[in-house]
This record gives C-alpha cells, sequence and structure tokens, in this order.
C-alpha cells in the first residue's frame, strides 16, 4: 500500500490520570498509542508520528523552578527539545517492544527537529499562550523582574507565565525526515510543535521563548511530506457542532467549505477543537487528501474510515 499517515497525538493523552505523571506511567501511555500505530504499519501504511508537550513542558519548567538556586534556568526553546528527546524515547521504547511482540520488523527514529517562525509574527507583541504551574503574586513579580517573563493573572487560580505562539514557516530537519522515510523508518518528529527557532539577518539560526501550535506544525510537515493523511488525536471519537446542547450532532465527515462554515458559526472553541479543524482545513485545500480527527483509542479504526470525523475536499 506504502500509503503515508501524519498522525499528531496530544501531550495531554500521554498522561491519562493527572495524579499519575510517572516515567513509568507515561511510558504505558506511549504503549497504547504504539498497539494502536501498529496495527496501521501491518496493514501497510507509513507513518509520522507528531506530538504535544503542553504538561511535560510544564514539568521541566517546574523543576527548573524549584532547582533555580543551584541550576541556570532553562531558556524555553531548550525545555521543547528536552521534552522532544525524553518523549521521543519512550515512544520508540513502546515501539520497539510492540513490534517485537507483533512480529513487525521495523526501526523507529525521532528526529529532534527545529521550526522556523518569522521574528515579526505579531504573536511576539502579543503573548497569549499561558505555560507552567500556577504562581503567587510574590514568585511571579520575581520572574518578571529576573527573567523578564510576561505574567498573567488566569482567572482567579493564581499567576502564569505567558508566551508567543507564532506560526510555522518552515522545518529544517525535513530533509532527513524524508530520507528515513524512504528508508521505511517510522518517524517521530516536529515534537511540541518543534523547537522555535528563527533565522537572522545573515540566515543563523537563534531559539527564541515561544511556543508553537502542534497541531500547525504537523500540518506544515503533512503538506511538505505530501501525506495521503493526516490525522489529529484528541479527547472526542467524532467533531459535533452544537457540542455539548440538546441538538448536538456527531459529524462522520464534511468538506472544507462545511468546516468553514462551522468555524464562522463558532462551533469550535479557540482553546480546543478551533486550531486543530483550521489546521486540517489548511491540510486538505492544500494538498486535496483526507484529514481526519478521532481519539486515541480509533486511530487506526479512523484511517481505515470506520470511525472519527473525515474532513473532505
Amino acid at each position: 500500500m506504502d500509503k503515508l499517515a501524519v498522525i499528531a497525538i496530544g501531550g495531554n493523552s500521554l498522561i491519562k490520570d493527572g495524579n499519575r505523571i510517572t516515567t513509568e506511567d507515561h511510558y504505558k501511555a506511549c504503549l497504547e498509542t504504539a498497539q494502536d500505530v501498529a496495527d496501521l504499519i501491518r496493514y501497510g501504511y507509513k507513518i509520522v508520528l507528531t506530538h504535544g508537550n503542553g504538561p511535560q513542558v510544564g514539568f521541566v519548567l517546574r523543576q527548573c523552578e524549584i532547582a533555580r538556586d543551584e541550576i541556570p534556568m532553562l531558556p524555553l526553546d531548550s525545555c521543547v527539545s528536552n521534552t522532544q528527546g525524553g518523549i521521543g524515547y519512550l515512544l520508540q521504547l513502546a515501539f520497539d517492544n510492540v513490534f517485537k511482540k507483533v512480529g513487525v520488523k521495523k526501526t523507529v527514529a525521532t528526529i529532534i527537529t527545529q521550526v522556523v517562525v518569522s521574528k515579526d509574527d505579531p504573536a511576539f507583541k502579543n503573548p497569549t499562550k499561558p505555560i507552567g504551574s500556577f504562581m503567587e503574586a510574590r514568585k511571579a513579580i520575581l520572574h518578571q523582574r529576573e527573567e523578564g517573563w510576561q505574567i498573567i493573572e488566569d482567572s482567579g487560580r493564581g499567576y502564569r507565565r505567558v508566551v508567543p505562539s507564532p506560526m510555522p514557516k518552515e522545518i529544517i530537519e525535513i530533509e532527513a525526515i524524508k530520507a528515513l522515510l524512504e528508508k521505511d523508518i517510522l518517524v517521530i518528529a516536529v515534537g511540541g510543535g518543534g523547537i522555535p527557532v528563527y533565522k537572522d539577518e545573515k540566515g543563523i539560526l537563534k531559539g527564541v521563548e515561544a511556543v508553537i501550535d502542534k497541531d500547525y506544525a504537523s500540518c506544515l510537515l503533512a503538506k511538505e511530506l505530501k501525506a495521503d493523511y493526516f490525522l489529529i488525536s484528541t479527547g472526542v471519537e467524532k467533531v459535533s457542532i452544537n457540542f455539548k446542547r440538546p441538538n448536538e450532532r456527531r459529524l462522520d465527515s464534511m468538506t472544507v467549505s462545511e468546516a468553514k462554515k462551522y468555524v464562522s458559526e463558532g462551533h469550535f472553541a479557540a482553546g480546543s477543537m478551533l486550531p486543530k479543524i483550521n489546521a486540517l482545513v489548511d491540510f486538505v485545500s492544500s494538498t486535496g487528501n483526507v484529514g481526519i480527527i478521532t481519539d486515541p483509542d480509533n486511530i487506526s479504526n479512523a484511517i481505515e474510515n470506520r470511525a472519527g470525523t473525515w474532513i473532505l475536499p
């Protein structure tokens, strides 16, 4: 078959329970993902897996805060790179073990991925993406003064750091990803939306304090690879309009024009489903191929058109 699917899983899907956040808990969640994706590989699909890292970056930042009197704080781009490596390792371990169990002979590789953003992106003038843990006012002022953090008060729950979330423009390691796919290697890439970097006047890459939306970065990757399918895994099996209302309707499929109509009518929340719909619409409009939304348990079924919501040209 040799059809290519780019599959984006959320960072929250790797934490099944907020009280169970150990490395072993993360590994068990990775194992569930690997078992479902392994079925697709047995069917003959090539896979590129991307993932979120919101909670995991929060953990790294919290560790830095606790140790800040002894160890310098890590810049945000380094936190993203740390989570790419850490999550990539657990996914590789899970896939290697699942492949041995089901008799699949395939190598898995994580690419630590840099993604170029524009320094002129409006997001840098209006940071809105909350990251890290909640803080009391005294600690928030300390970070603001010593690290230059921008802080907001978050719904009466405390203070949080906010950072820019610029749009992705270019994937630096795209040729390495393509080369691995040509060797039939399962690739894990663009973790957490990629490490945000920009190019200075001489074209030199520099890391930047920002967070890239992993759905938009995964969309860019899927377009660059000309994937047959771009699937985003989220908390629901199908997309709904009139969500949580008496007239809620779950959708088996929708066209790009229907999706845009639903967006204009306000059916999708800005902080959850909207960026996923926008990313999938962009992919389908650009490639003419299939976009899919479903939950982690139905990844394989959705690509086989037995679950999920398909977005079509």
